[in-house]
């Protein structure tokens, strides 16, 4: 029986849909794209021109819940399905869009670039944990009209698995689209059997932006997969209560699937969000706090109530370096996002509220998502009786010889998770003769290795060069000649 962690009753998830209803009605949502606005009018909501807010009616709520997949799935490159959203199922990917990356030696934060998603590509491609990769940093030596469709193109380029990805603009998230249909074999290949898909931010409080709506109308029409990520601050961007910010969430969240199913009934979407405090002495917005992880249980909660697939931002830490405070905050978080069964909980290796990206701590962060794992897969029956059967009359009192039993051989691995040599198990006299290294530097270590021991999957060289000829030719409308140089960023 897999655990689960809930922390709503029924009544407050009705409470919380029903204000939620209500703050679409009135006030109502702000639209900044012309084209959702022309959508929702002629659907039949309340326009007011003169502020850009749209009153939504719960009809076409209620249409819009209808229409929207309960689940679906992501595929790797080899066309099997590997993500699925819906129900309990979890999954785990890096967080994304990092503008720094810790320097394992010096432990600065450097301004990304190339090499550092390489970086991180490459490790969390032989991390099982990762069910997916994430265009996880910005790369700042490419300019930056086409960072976003780059970001992808490196993650194609080096990885088989499902992609999770966005776009800033809405330029940049049709040439995404258009790569992976390039990739694919085709548009109609690519709405078959999707290998990424895009985060869309709405703005809160209750704001879809021009580039965020657009996002969603492109890709619901590319049949695309989109996964809602709304960010409400309590306190600062949303009411300081957890149940009001909940609310205010599932408000931003239900006026991004009208939109998006206004565009094309039936395209796949997922409720999401980073719903964080507001941390009032700081002025910071805290990832790692425990606060935000029950908001996103909560609000993952209502989801699950209406069937819809979930995503959360959870596993990242707030701590500049990789230390005591990163595995507390990222171990406790991963924990609470898989016993609420959310469906992809994005978020491992960031440190620094999100800004900052770690491949040793990537390496980490999978400890603790076997470990999550290992929880979710529960306390499991495997045996006829459940100790009477280890006990004979010839029994040893003082210690049982339970070691020399067959069934011991047989079971331990199905009991136990064996963790990598991340964990330090060992005792002290064998700690100090492996050189007494902290668990830091055990990651260091390790990522040495997974850099080492990489090799770049094995992809249909036309598709490959096809892909290069179609972001080369952005980069020069961009202004450059070439992407960066090194041998190792080029496609074979």
């Amino acid at each position: 029986m897999q655990p689960k962690l809930t922390l709503l009753s029924d009544e407050l998830i009705d409470r919380v849909l029903e204000e939620a209803y209500e703050l679409l009605r009135c006030p109502g949502i702000k639209v900044q794209n012309p084209e959702a606005w022309e959508l929702l009018a002629e659907a039949g909501a309340a326009i007011h021109p003169e502020n850009q807010v749209i009153g939504i009616p719960a009809s076409l709520v209620h249409k819009a819940l209808e229409s929207a997949p309960r689940e679906f799935y992501l595929y790797d490159y080899d066309g099997n399905p590997t993500i699925h959203y819906g129900g309990d199922s979890v999954h785990f990917d890096p967080g994304s869009s990092g503008i720094t990356m810790l320097n394992p030696e010096t432990l600065e934060h450097e301004t990304t670039e190339t090499q550092h998603l390489l970086r991180l590509i490459k490790v969390a491609e032989q991390l099982a944990q990762y069910d997916a990769q994430s265009t996880a940093v910005i790369c700042h030596d490419v300019p930056k009209e086409i960072q976003d469709s780059y970001r992808l193109y490196l993650v194609l380029l080096h990885s088989k698995k499902p992609i999770v990805t966005g776009a800033f603009t809405n330029k940049t998230v049709q040439e995404m689209i258009d790569m992976l249909a390039l990739f694919a074999g085709g548009a109609a290949a690519s709405r078959a059997k999707p290998r990424a898909i895009f985060d869309v931010c709405p703005a809160p409080p209750l704001i879809w932006s021009n580039f965020g709506a657009g996002n969603l109308i492109a890709l619901a029409r590319a049949g695309v997969p989109a996964e809602i990520v709304s960010v409400p601050l309590s306190g600062a961007a949303a009411p300081v209560t957890m149940l009001g910010t909940i609310t205010q969430h599932t408000a931003e969240c239900l006026a991004g699937i009208i939109i998006h199913q206004l565009a094309r009934a039936g395209s796949p979407i997922v409720w999401g969000g980073a719903a964080a405090i507001f941390d009032m002495r700081k002025g910071a917005t805290p990832m790692g706090a425990v606060e935000t992880a029950m908001l996103d249980c909560s609000y993952a909660q209502v989801a699950k109530s209406l069937g819809m697939p979930t995503h959360t931002y959870l596993g990242a830490t707030d701590s500049k370096l990789v230390d005591a405070q990163a595995g507390l905050e990222s171990g406790i978080s991963a924990m609470v996002g898989a016993l609420s069964g959310i469906n992809m909980i994005s978020g491992s290796g960031m440190l620094d509220f999100l800004a900052c990206h770690s491949a040793e701590k990537l390496v980490i962060d999978a400890e603790g998502i076997a470990m999550a794992k290992r929880m979710l897969d529960g306390v499991n029956l495997h045996t006829d009786t459940l100790a009477t059967g280890f006990y004979d009359d010839k029994i040893n009192f003082k210690g049982g010889d339970f070691l020399k039993q067959k069934i011991t051989m047989q079971l331990f691995r199905k009991e136990q998770h064996l963790p990598s040599a991340i964990i330090d198990r060992d005792s002290m006299r064998g700690w100090k003769e492996a050189g007494s290294l902290d668990t830091f530097s055990r990651a260091k270590v390790i990522v040495n290795e997974l850099l080492a021991s990489y090799r770049r999957p094995e992809i249909d060289s036309g598709k490959i060069d096809r892909l290069h000829a179609f972001i080369l030719d952005f980069a020069k409308k961009a202004g450059a000649e070439q992407l960066p140089t090194l041998e190792d960023y080029q496609p074979a």
